[in-house]
């Protein structure tokens, strides 16, 4: 759901789409495709790979653009439909719902035919690139980016140094990691993996970065072989002398450039490159290399993503600091919002104080949403100087935040009713209705092997019932100080077919939004963990709630929930009051007293 703030990469006077056009011109191509990537396909990605920022002004994490000689359209998805309106000019470009129209549909509606689109093969996967070839569209790869030479002032490429992620926060020697996967490749008979995802390399190596905003991870790749070895491909440069030493004598460092000699080498064997996550750069060179290009997914996402007993324990105590430092935050609002002079910067601005103030806080997991009444129907509203607005009585108001702590990441939506009037009967309504979503989540016990795309029904029942919905996942995957959005399992309809696994940590936000009017959003994070079901047979699962802040009573109308659900709020609200209650001081302690109290 979360996506990093991204500073505009426009500059003043210059027409990026006709320089764009020259060039393609040059290169005697018909079109070109622009997506919202980087060399990694990762959602949050440098200042230097924010193409489709620089070309069409969209700043959304999830967007696609395509151009022709004499007609444009940029793309993206249900949580940006309205951020794209606002940022992108009408008289330049088409603005579409990417699921409504694809980018290869439109593309091969609006090109001549025998018209040759260039592509960049390090910006796009091959199951990406298939759907336009499907389409009979010529994609012509091309060995340097067009944008990259009209874009003047592109930033350089990030260079911090890379430091070791400690083993009491990690759990697992790399060494253990690496075994486990060479393991896997000799099981399903492959030579070797490429590795193109920076998570997946910042788990295997236990190592972090600061390459990108808001994730701790170092742009680099990997090829990780059948007997543990490894490469890594990273500017040397970068890698303090403690940072070599923790890495030991079986990764060998070498610089990016050699990379393509490295997959040369790879001729006659069995290489795994993730169809959907990698550029399909990397199988093209493999295949002109001679090896046999084999598509399955990174063999370290999985894994990654069922957090092991340390990773689970530091995720509790990530979050018991963080509660605090919300709570602190929801007390602070709940005083001064409704006194006036407070707007959606500066209640983000306290948020982010409070939570400087936490033990080990590393930073935001994302920047915070921060989005009162008309913004919060914004689905990923960010907050500007022009856009920031006061924080009015008698409105509702979204905080959508989270915090990186070296044993875990945070994630936490709440929506906020300010001042003492009655909040209207319609809007109680909705509110309750999301959070019976969130309820069903919280509370399902289902068989291993259910999937994400099997649960999201539960969190729409509710609002399906009055003919509402929301158009966005109900939960994502999160790492352990990594990425807030991370794979394979999500919470959706669109979500592919992966088993939900003990250890997986996961986010629970059903949501409503009011176009022009307010938006809702209720999120906490939830640990996958197995159940103790006498007389199942087979396995269960169920859930661990590890966020802990109030819900607004004030939104809630107690008549529509079911004596279980009021219940289950009844002792959460419980929980967070015994976990949180002891580290607030007097004044906040009595206020989430009052806030926890029981909803009757």
């Amino acid at each position: 759901m979360k996506s990093p703030q991204v500073p505009s990469t426009r500059t003043p006077g210059a027409p990026p789409l006709s320089a764009l056009r020259q060039e393609l011109a040059r290169l005697k191509l018909d079109g070109f495709i622009v997506p919202r990537a980087d060399e990694h396909l990762g959602e949050y990605v440098p200042a230097s790979a924010e193409r489709l920022a620089w070309l069409t002004g969209f700043t959304g994490s999830a967007g696609f653009a395509v151009v022709l000689a004499t007609a444009a359209a940029v793309f993206t998805d249900g949580r940006y439909i309205l951020q794209l309106a606002e940022q992108t000019d009408a008289a330049l470009w088409q603005r579409l719902h990417v699921t409504e129209q694809p980018p290869h549909t439109w593309l091969a509606e609006h090109a001549s035919k025998n018209a040759r689109i260039g592509y960049d093969p390090l910006l796009i996967s091959e199951d990406g690139l298939a759907r336009f070839t499907e389409a009979g569209l010529d994609m012509v790869p091309l060995s340097a980016n067009p944008i990259d030479s009209v874009w003047a002032d592109r930033p350089g490429a990030p260079a911090a140094a890379v430091v070791p992620h400690d083993l009491r926060f990690a759990g697992k020697t790399s060494e253990d990691k690496r075994a486990d996967v060479a393991l896997l490749l000799r099981e399903a008979k492959q030579d070797a993996a490429v590795l193109t995802d920076p998570a997946s390399i910042a788990w295997l190596l236990n190592i972090r970065g600061n390459d990108v905003p808001f994730t701790p991870f170092a742009l680099s790749f990997a090829v990780i072989h059948s007997d543990g070895a490894t490469d890594w491909f990273i500017d040397p440069a970068r890698l303090p002398p403690a940072t070599r030493a923790w890495l030991g004598n079986a990764v060998s460092i070498a610089d990016r450039p050699a990379l393509e000699g490295a997959l040369r080498a790879l001729t006659g064997k069995t290489v795994r490159v993730d169809g959907g996550g990698s550029p399909v750069w990397f199988a093209q060179q493999l295949r002109a290399a001679g090896a046999v290009v084999v598509s399955a997914s990174d063999p370290c996402q999985l894994p990654k993503a069922c957090k092991n007993e340390t990773e689970q324990r530091g995720a509790r105590e990530a979050h018991l600091r963080d509660a605090v430092a919300v709570c602190r935050f929801l007390h602070w609002l709940a005083t001064e919002a409704p006194k006036g002079g407070q707007t959606e910067i500066s209640a983000a601005e306290a948020l982010l104080a409070f939570r400087r103030e936490a033990d080990g806080f590393r930073g935001e997991s994302f920047p915070a949403i921060s989005g009162a009444a008309e913004h919060g129907a914004i689905i990923h509203y960010r907050v500007t100087p022009e856009s920031n607005r006061a924080i009015k009585s008698d409105e509702v108001y979204l905080i959508d935040s989270g915090a990186q702590y070296p044993d875990g990441t945070t994630d936490i939506t709440r929506t906020i009713w300010i001042g003492s009037g009655s909040a209207p009967a319609e809007l109680r309504d909705r509110v309750t209705r999301v959070l019976q979503g969130h309820i069903a989540i919280a509370t399902a016990v289902f068989p291993k092997g259910v999937c994400g795309p099997h649960l999201d029904a539960l969190a729409r029942r509710a609002l399906w019932q009055r003919g509402l919905d929301y158009d966005h996942g109900t939960g994502h995957g999160v790492g352990s100080y990594l990425s807030v959005h991370e794979g394979p399992v999500s919470i959706s309809r669109q979500a592919r077919p992966v088993p939900i696994a003990p250890g997986m940590i996961l986010s629970n936000e059903p949501g409503f939004y009011l176009q022009d009017q307010y938006g809702i959003r209720l999120e906490n994070l939830l640990l996958a963990c197995s159940a103790d079901m006498p007389g199942a047979g087979k396995p269960f699962l169920h859930f661990e709630t590890l966020t802990l802040a109030p819900f607004d009573r004030h939104l809630l109308e107690p008549a529509l929930m079911t004596a279980d659900e009021r219940g289950w709020l009844d002792a959460y609200h419980a929980r967070v009051l015994d976990s949180v209650g002891p580290a607030l001081d007097p004044a906040a302690r009595t206020w989430l007293a009052g806030a926890c109290a029981p909803i009757g």
